[in-house]
């Protein structure tokens, strides 16, 4: 069989090679002229020239935010520390051992945070993946085929064979990337993986805030349906003695008919809170990655809170650096601005330098005679695509405006956030105030009535009246302190919580390529 193949060989060079000389003149040519195509466009990586967008910048969050906060008398007081470092676990300064289990639990075992840490991750290796195309490509293949062979066709008078054909080697390949295509892809991949990093943040970050606010609100519902429960035992004793009353002639029917009204009214409030407080304990249940069924939060109560009495505030220049929807953004703008580079680049020629080297042979490969091998080079050069290239460079170009505008957006969303939260701090307080005057009052009937229930000037029916009212202030003070304890923790949260204090929280960035616009603004 070897005598066959060496017979063939022979004949196909003195066919198609004349003169041996030429024929390697003009290989070593071939690389010399890929070569030199490679020196002249050395140092042609396109630049976009995009400009990064005009970021809104504030001297504070608008005059409605005056500070310091007013005092309530007999209430913690509160204020605003500009510039004050933002505590990691920052729920602890409510103080509860019970919610910071809670919160400890949620963290560990919530599934929004586990989906938002394997995005995080695959986004990462994507752009692990992208930087491979810094470096030569090496393949190995080996294959093995049966053939039969008709040398008629080569003009040999032999009858047809049947052997074996067996063949290894490896090969090469390396893009040049002169004009910055993979480089671009590579800080797009890159910033790819920052938004997934800054969006687990912000679920992080929206998860304890979460816990926080339905802690909060199961202390003030449970507080609520106890108040609602002293005013429906009124309700029903008034009823009661009312129909007394009536049966022997001293009111009449309507005033029946008026406590039958309000013992109904107050009824229908109750089953409400009731509704409420068991969906915020499913809610709950759910934030900690189980079931109603399997966990049931802790009776949290208002009682058993510690209001916060210094509430940092980071200035606008620090806060677009703090919070985690602003970063996201703000990568979304850098990733957009590398698609603009990745679409122009598509625009150049593109230059691949191949090489290989294999063995082949029909008995014997690991031989010198039979290696095969291959240097060379591929040049492609777009010249006409009907529009499609620079289409897709001007929706890049639109993509990277539009990114802008959404950072800019989320800025500004930021800074209207923690004005509201500053208003309605310092509303809070005129709340509280004014429900503590009005439970003061209450409490202040009710021990008048109590003292002329006791000497006979007023009848229990006026004493049952009191103390229904007593209840209604109590039940606008819960709501008013409640408020103040969810204001408190909305501060925090749209400071940014002090998430990238948590320790093993913040993933490392993505090593950037270095290129592209983004230090423009850094």
């Amino acid at each position: 069989m070897n005598h066959i193949l060496s017979e063939l060989a022979e004949k196909k060079a003195a066919t198609n090679n004349l003169d041996g000389h030429q024929v390697d003149a003009g290989r070593s040519r071939f690389p010399v002229s890929i070569t030199l195509v490679c020196c002249i466009l050395a140092g042609c990586s396109v630049e976009s020239p995009l400009k990064p967008p005009a970021i809104p910048m504030e001297r504070n969050y608008g005059a409605t935010t005056k500070l310091p906060l007013p005092t309530v008398a007999g209430e913690p007081v509160q204020r605003i520390v500009i510039g004050g470092r933002l505590e990691a676990d920052w729920w602890t300064l409510f103080h509860s051992k019970q919610l910071e289990e809670v919160v400890r639990l949620a963290l560990a075992k919530n599934p929004d945070l586990a989906v938002a840490e394997a995005d995080l991750k695959a986004a990462q290796e994507v752009a692990r993946a992208a930087r491979g195309a810094l470096y030569p490509r090496i393949d190995f293949a080996a294959g093995a085929q049966r053939q039969r062979q008709n040398f008629a066709s080569f003009g040999l008078k032999l009858p047809p064979t049947t052997f074996n054909d067996f063949s290894i080697g490896t090969s090469v390949s390396y893009s040049l990337d002169v004009f910055g295509k993979n480089r671009y892809e590579i800080e797009q991949r890159s910033e790819q993986a920052n938004v997934q990093m800054y969006r687990r943040d912000a679920a992080y970050l929206t998860l304890t805030g979460t816990v926080i606010f339905d802690a909060i609100q199961v202390a003030s519902l449970r507080a609520q349906i106890k108040a609602y429960g002293v005013i429906l035992a009124c309700d029903r004793h008034t009823l009661t003695l009312t129909r007394q009353r009536a049966s022997v002639g001293v009111v009449t029917e309507a005033d029946v008919v008026q406590a039958e009204t309000s013992l109904a009214s107050d009824r229908m409030a109750l089953p409400v809170l009731k509704q409420r407080l068991g969906a915020v304990r499913h809610a709950l249940s759910t934030l900690v990655g189980s079931g109603p069924a399997q966990w049931r939060p802790p009776q949290f109560s208002l009682n058993h809170l510690v209001l916060p009495r210094d509430l940092p505030s980071a200035l606008p220049s620090q806060l677009v650096h703090r919070r985690p929807d602003i970063l996201a953004a703000e990568a979304e703008l850098h990733a957009a601005s590398a698609a603009v580079g990745v679409a122009t680049a598509n625009l150049y020629p593109d230059i691949t330098l191949t090489g290989g080297i294999a063995q082949s042979g029909a008995a014997s490969l690991l031989n010198w005679p039979a290696t095969i091998w291959a240097v060379g080079g591929a040049l492609a050069v777009p010249i006409f695509n009907g529009g499609a290239l620079t289409a897709q460079r001007r929706a890049a170009q639109d993509n990277y405006v539009a990114a802008g505008e959404i950072y800019r957006r989320t800025i500004l969303n930021a800074f209207a956030q923690v004005a509201d939260v500053l208003d309605a701090l310092r509303h809070d307080t005129q709340l509280l105030s004014a429900a503590d005057v009005m439970l003061k009052a209450a409490n202040h009937e009710f021990t008048i009535m109590q003292r002329n229930y006791q000497v006979g000037n007023v009848g229990l029916l006026d004493l049952l009246n009191a103390q229904r009212d007593q209840q209604r202030a109590i039940l606008a003070q819960v709501r008013a302190k409640s408020q103040r304890y969810v204001d408190s923790a909305a501060l925090f949260l749209a400071m940014g919580g002090g998430w990238w204090q948590q320790p093993g929280l913040r993933a490392a960035s993505v090593e950037k390529s270095g290129v592209g616009n983004h230090e423009a603004w850094q």
